[in-house]
């Protein structure tokens, strides 16, 4: 006869109830470098294009370019989901750690590439190091930071990605200028830059926790009690803080043992209208997003004889416009809410973007009043990709958060990545502005869509402790 363990805990409620605090401020810092990071080499993959034909070494063909960028995705979507189940399964700690140093070896290998094989692979390796980043970090910022604090944070972290992009845009001027470095070396130290950056960060980790919300879920109440207390005098010591006594309690059954079967029982079963909405929200985005950033220079160059070495200065303010959407707009999905918030970015994103479309197909833009129309539309656009990640995370059971980030991850990388560059490549390469215009009807198109369905199936998750938005499957009334 089976005797089932019941087991009581208020730890979520405790770290809801946390002042924010320098613990909060180091969570921020180590693990949402991430975002930065992925900015940061996808930029600059796009800005060394061209050195990466001339380079005397390497010497690519435009086609093996885009392989390479191809090989980046592909191992974004498979580590993702390799790393996401290992995130579930062994914790967030091991495999946050894990997945840095996966992205630490691969882009510093990769400025030792001796030929297109192994500039592709490094890539790929890469790639998966970041994929797999971001379940494991998505899921713990989460589960630490509180819950009337996490719709800002998490949307502030993802939108970060936008410093790592101007950065990597300012680099690669300064790095790709002839004056500066040899055609060989330039692109070399451009994704050096990176393992740099990241062995700073693997030297914060160190200091984080496991995430007790995890070791609790996972039969380890005893450690999770350890490290909450730790957590709660390191913030009592630097806050200079009383910490109120807590009365919510959850009640754990035997832990759940996670399979495919359960996973797919979990999306379609119980949480079906949650899963129409996080792949509608993510694959949305992905599209409007891949397709737009990844042919943007291409537009510059072909409508507005802007040089090739001068992209990067119009990266800047594009990125600018998409870090300050998530960081200005991100409290309000935390006071006005969710469901709201997401209908409002994604609906204007929409609506301004086809405006664009009809300015750019009328003639009356340049290469400047471009940037800016762009820049506004993904200052609103960026908020709710950010959203998308935010919504993915917090409205499904904590045994299957990490992975169930990278299912929707790898869906809209594959859906964005793929299809949207794919087709604005083709639209741009033939040189008619009516036919771009018609890719840009589509994105907007599609993030309205993702707007009306928000209406009818968002989730009002804001301010409440995820374990109430989604019981974990452990739980018991």
């Amino acid at each position: 006869m089976d005797i089932q363990r019941t087991t009581y805990t208020d730890i979520p409620a405790r770290l809801d109830r946390l002042p924010w605090s320098r613990f909060h401020r180091l969570v921020v810092v180590a693990l949402g470098i991430t975002w930065i990071l992925d900015g940061l080499e996808v930029t600059l993959a796009g800005s060394v294009a061209a050195a990466l034909q001339t380079s005397p070494r390497l010497q690519l063909t435009a086609e093996q370019v885009g392989l390479t960028g191809s090989a980046y995705l592909a191992g974004a979507v498979l580590g993702s989901l390799f790393f996401g189940h290992l995130t579930d399964k062994l914790g967030r700690k091991k495999l946050f750690n894990v997945t840095l140093g996966v992205y630490l070896v691969a882009t510093a290998a990769t400025a030792f590439s001796w030929d297109f094989y192994s500039f592709m692979l490094f890539r790929f390796l890469t790639g998966a190091g970041i994929g797999g980043e971001y379940s494991a970090i998505n899921s713990a910022i989460q589960e630490l930071i509180p819950a009337r604090l996490r719709g800002r944070i998490d949307l502030a972290i993802n939108g970060s990605f936008w410093l790592g992009a101007a950065g990597g845009a300012l680099l690669s001027v300064w790095l790709l200028d002839p004056n500066v470095l040899g055609p060989d070396m330039g692109w070399r130290v451009a994704f050096g830059s990176g393992a740099l950056l990241g062995l700073v960060i693997l030297y914060l980790r160190r200091f984080l926790p496991e995430s007790p919300r995890w070791l609790v879920i996972h039969g380890r109440p005893e450690e999770a009690e350890r490290i909450m207390a730790g957590i709660e005098a390191g913030v009592v010591a630097s806050e200079r803080v009383t910490l109120a006594p807590v009365t919510a309690t959850l009640t754990l059954g035997d832990q759940h043992r996670t399979t495919l079967i359960s996973v797919a029982r979990t999306l379609l079963r119980d949480y079906p209208g949650r899963t129409t909405l996080g792949v509608v929200l993510m694959a949305s985005q992905a599209f409007i997003y891949n397709a737009i950033f990844f042919t943007y220079a291409l537009v510059l160059t072909k409508f507005y004889a802007v040089p090739a070495d001068k992209v990067g200065l119009y990266i800047l303010p594009f990125a600018i416009g998409n870090f300050l959407g998530p960081l200005l707009l991100g409290p309000l999905f935390d006071t006005i809410g969710r469901k709201p918030m997401i209908v409002a970015t994604y609906g204007l994103s929409g609506v301004l973007l086809a405006v664009t479309a009809q300015l750019f197909y009328a003639g009356v833009l340049d290469a400047t009043t471009q940037t800016a129309m762009w820049s506004v539309v993904f200052f609103f656009a960026s908020a709710a990709a950010s959203a998308a990640y935010l919504t993915v995370g917090e409205c499904f059971p904590l045994e299957i958060r990490a992975l169930t980030i990278a299912l929707f991850y790898a869906f809209g990388t594959l859906l964005g990545g793929v299809g949207g560059p794919w087709l604005f490549g083709i639209l741009i390469e033939g040189g008619v502005p009516g036919e771009v215009v018609m890719g840009y009807l589509l994105g907007a198109a599609l993030m309205i869509a993702a707007a009306l369905v928000t209406l009818k199936l968002g989730v009002a998750a804001e301010r409440r402790p995820l374990e109430e938005v989604a019981p974990p499957l452990s739980s018991r009334p």
